[in-house]
């Protein structure tokens, strides 16, 4: 493939996967819950249950939407371009989850902190009112790169299997030399 066919994969691959980071993103807001606060004094609040699952419901909401976003942008992106643009587009498309990550944990956390902000800001002592969306297992971030290049690499593993190996599998004991090795 020539180096602009390559460059045009790479540019692909980054692009379509940063925009499913904003869709991520978009899709963690609705569907995460969010902690019940009331106000306390101006400008302050608190949450109501100190024991309220909200956070790790929260959290558990992103890594499962990330998991997902990863498989589709891995399986997506090995038949589109990878199994045509070769390292560069698996390039792209690893670069591209990473931001995928990043802007899907934008993209939620400011989702509704406008109005969590103004009802901070406004509302007198004794309001309650939702908590914005927070991320707090930031580890999460690293699954959507994660599982997409687990995915082409399972992908490519594969697919080239059994043509660089002759049509045989190696002899998971023996090695390649088709014989068994006895441990003694």
């Amino acid at each position: 493939m020539p180096v602009k066919g390559r460059l045009a994969a790479f540019a692909a691959a980054l692009a379509g996967s940063a925009v499913l980071g904003v869709a991520a993103g978009l899709i963690w807001a609705a569907v995460s819950p969010r902690a019940l606060l009331q106000e306390v004094a101006h400008g302050e609040a608190q949450v109501v249950n100190p024991e309220s699952s909200a956070f790790v419901a929260a959290d558990g909401w992103f890594c499962l939407i990330v998991v997902v976003g990863g498989v589709i942008t891995g399986l997506a992106g090995y038949w589109l371009l990878v199994r045509r643009a070769g390292w560069t587009a698996t390039a792209g498309l690893v670069l591209g989850a990473v931001a995928a990550a990043l802007l899907a944990l934008w993209t939620g956390e400011n989702i509704g902190l406008g109005s969590y902000q103004h009802l901070l800001a406004t509302s007198p002592p004794g309001t309650y009112f939702r908590a914005s969306l927070s991320l707090g297992a930031k580890s999460a971030l690293v699954f959507w790169p994660g599982f997409t290049s687990l995915v082409i690499l399972l992908a490519e593993y594969g697919r080239r299997r059994p043509q660089e190996y002759g049509g045989h599998r190696p002899d998971v004991v023996g090695g390649w030399g088709g014989g068994r090795v006895s441990v003694d």
